[in-house]
């Protein structure tokens, strides 16, 4: 049983404040890259402490997604959102005047506390608040558009913030955004649903966050340690005797983290596994295509976030038409035709060489990469919260995030090492050796959004 304490008498404040919430997480992720290097010098990072400006980020958020998730079906959406906007803001102001590297990490890591409350709260607050129909698919349009174009928006402006003004701006730069969403979020959002009981599963939590924590530390252990060592294959199978006992655990709990029957519906399943290759061909696009034009072919960070304009620009085409089609067609049609798109535009791009010209291999490639996305990206946020009960819609939004945070972080580490691979076997200049190892890395990424076009083909006809 749940029940609504307020009725939601203020969509358009909701979702301002869901937009700004999927906005901020992406743009956090995408906008610190560039700025890596000036923070080294002014905080005096050693080469392996610098990682964990991100390695911070990425463990806290992915560790607490489910949980962030499932406080909102507990606590409340409203709640657990401008809770978390506030958090976000508070250590992104903290973090801009960080004197040392330790205040800088902490402030990082206490960010990805905040994105794992603020990522699920807002896809739960549009589902709750856009329960059906066109408006549905016209608020996850939306929210699927802020948040595309905040991951994009953060390499472009990232460039800019860092040479124009300081690395400190870069760190703020969320902070007025999460502000005015929290103010937004507390007078439009309602008071929020609460299970009846009013409990969390305590030990399901537990060995969740553990499960994911292990699994992205992991991950991120392939930076400095090779796949077949023993760090890191003890860390892949301490993540799976952790989620063979949360399977257990969630299998007897009267109100589990996560309900196995609900990740088991065919089209909350096949969404969040569809995501995650998305993401994790997207993201390593991102992340290769970027080092190709710095590397490759010289370009400043300015230059190269500037690049990535005609992408935000396709993303924009391809998320508007899929609110029209949505309707219309339904899931599947989307989701075949957006994710083949993307797959042609990476392997377009993985042709590069260092003699290729921008119009050829960057402007084609990155409006059909683009668009697919934006094709495929809104359907799949709105429909892997559509089949979950009132009382589970932040469970499912839980399961979509960590969905993309393990797919984006696992095809970024495996990719990055095929392209080592390729590039130390490379008898060519240390140029084209670098920009051959990325191209291979490419194709990959092209395969893993092909696997994702194979995955929609059975993905269960809906009403329009």
């Amino acid at each position: 049983m749940t029940r609504t304490t307020r009725a939601v008498t203020a969509p358009a404040l909701v979702l301002a404040t869901a937009a700004a919430a999927q906005f901020l997480v992406a743009f956090d992720m995408s906008v610190i890259n560039v700025a890596l290097p000036d923070i080294q010098e002014s905080l005096r990072f050693s080469d392996a402490g610098l990682s964990w400006v991100v390695n911070a980020y990425a463990l806290a958020f992915g560790g607490l997604l489910l949980l962030g998730g499932r406080l909102c079906d507990v606590l409340g959406t409203r709640k657990v959102l401008v809770s978390g906007l506030l958090l976000f803001a508070l250590v992104s102001i903290v973090g801009t005047f960080s004197n040392s590297a330790e205040m800088l990490v902490g402030a990082r890591a206490l960010q990805g506390v905040g994105a794992a409350m603020i990522a699920p709260a807002g896809l739960a607050a549009l589902s709750q608040a856009f329960p059906a129909g066109r408006e549905r698919a016209k608020a996850f349009g939306i929210g699927a558009m802020t948040s595309a174009l905040g991951g994009a928006s953060g390499v472009v402006l990232s460039g800019v913030l860092t040479e124009g003004f300081s690395w400190r701006w870069v760190m703020f730069a969320g902070a007025p955004v999460a502000l005015v969403a929290a103010v937004a979020g507390a007078r439009g959002l309602p008071a929020g649903q609460h299970s009846s009981g009013g409990s969390l599963d305590l030990p399901g939590a537990i060995l969740a966050t553990t499960a994911i924590t292990a699994l992205v530390g992991a991950v991120i252990a392939t930076e400095s340690h090779s796949w077949t060592s023993g760090y890191v294959l003890g860390g892949f199978a301490l993540t799976i005797v952790l989620l063979t006992a949360f399977v257990v655990v969630e299998s007897r709990c009267a109100t589990p983290l996560v309900r196995l029957s609900t990740l088991l519906r065919p089209r909350i399943g096949l969404a969040n596994a569809i995501m995650c290759l998305v993401c994790a061909g997207q993201f390593s696009a991102f992340f290769f295509v970027s080092l190709y034009l710095q590397r490759g072919l010289g370009y400043s960070p300015t230059t190269t976030g500037l690049a990535f304009l005609p992408f935000c620009v396709g993303l924009v085409v391809g998320i508007l038409a899929s609110t029209k089609l949505l309707p219309r067609y339904g899931v599947r049609p989307l989701l075949v035709i957006g994710t083949a798109l993307a797959a042609v535009g990476i392997f377009v791009f993985s042709s590069m060489n260092v003699d290729s010209s921008f119009w050829a291999v960057l402007i084609a490639p990155s409006l059909l990469t683009s668009i697919g996305i934006g094709l495929s990206f809104m359907p799949l946020s709105n429909v892997a919260t559509a089949d979950a009960p009132p009382e589970e819609v932040g469970m499912a939004s839980g399961l979509l995030s960590t969905s993309r945070q393990i797919g984006g972080s696992l095809g970024l580490a495996v990719l990055v090492s095929v392209a080592a691979s390729v590039t130390a076997r490379s008898e060519s200049t240390p140029t084209e050796a670098l920009v051959s190892g990325y191209s291979q890395a490419l194709l990959v990424c092209a395969g893993l959004l092909l696997a994702g076009t194979v995955l929609s083909f059975f993905f269960p006809r809906t009403d329009r």
